[in-house]
């Protein structure tokens, strides 16, 4: 079991790219804004991340892994991985 999250703020066009990125690949995700959730603030601190968006990837057994920006580069790594 794999879950997607992706840390936004509002009007950020990188979080835009990146919806539509992982929308293209079939690529389920959950939504936290950063401007609203305290707690998902201080989780993409706890990453080092200081910037939106932040894709945090965790699958069951595994490391989880995370990256910020519009990567498409990692949406296609991810979408390969889940297809299989």
């Amino acid at each position: 079991m794999t879950t997607v999250t992706v840390f936004t703020k509002p009007s950020c066009v990188q979080c835009t790219a990146t919806y539509r990125a992982l929308d293209s690949k079939g690529i389920e995700y959950i939504i936290l804004d950063l401007s609203e959730n305290p707690m998902a603030l201080e989780r993409v601190k706890e990453l080092g991340y200081l910037q939106a968006p932040v894709v945090l990837v965790e699958t069951f057994g595994q490391l989880p892994e995370h990256w910020s920006g519009f990567r498409p580069d990692k949406v296609d790594e991810l979408a390969g991985r889940l297809s299989d």
